[in-house]
This record gives C-alpha cells, sequence and structure tokens, in this order.
C-alpha cells in the first residue's frame, strides 16, 4: 500500500509540473499572438467612415482614435485612398508620414 501512497503522490506531482507548464507555454503563445498583432496593426492602415459633417479619415492601425478591430487596408492602399478627395489624413498619427510615394 505505501509503494502506491508513493506512486500516487510522485504523479500528482509530475501533473502538477505538466499544468504549469502548459500554462507558461499558454501565457507565452498568447504574448506572442498580441505582439503579432500590434506589429500588423503598426504596419496597416483603416479608413474611418465619412460622417455627416466630416470626410473619411485615413488612420495608421495603432491610432486610438478610431478603434476598429477589423477593416485594415495596405500602404498601397492607403496611397490610393488618400488621393480621394473626401478622405483625409488623421492629424494626430499622420499616417501620410509612413506611406510609400505614389
Amino acid at each position: 500500500m505505501e509503494k502506491w501512497r508513493a506512486t500516487r503522490e510522485y504523479l500528482a506531482w509530475q501533473l502538477r509540473c505538466v499544468d504549469q507548464r502548459v500554462r507558461e507555454l499558454e501565457a507565452q503563445e498568447e504574448k506572442e499572438r498580441r505582439a503579432a498583432a500590434r506589429k500588423r496593426e503598426r504596419v496597416t492602415f483603416k479608413i474611418q467612415p465619412q460622417r455627416s459633417h466630416e470626410g473619411a479619415l485615413l488612420h495608421r492601425g495603432d491610432c486610438g482614435l478610431y478603434k476598429s478591430p477589423f477593416g485594415y487596408i495596405s500602404a498601397e492602399d492607403a496611397a490610393v485612398a488618400l488621393d480621394e478627395p473626401d478622405i483625409e489624413a488623421c492629424q494626430i498619427c499622420l499616417p501620410d508620414d509612413a506611406l510609400p510615394p505614389v
């Protein structure tokens, strides 16, 4: 009976170690996912839809003035969008500074 108790304690210890490692790996995976999302936001752009009294605004992907979880566009598409007469660049994040020349 003593051997079985010792085996049970050892297996319980192993399970705690495995559970801890799984938690660490999950946390690392989540950290990497968030870092990839931030990186994607820095190199993409988004267009805030036109309001009745204002034109549409082009923002950098990580601009805090317009938080939209979707609708990101590439730098090339953003450069084309800025050529449109009813789309202006955000005066806070200055997306036109990060755009390639057209």
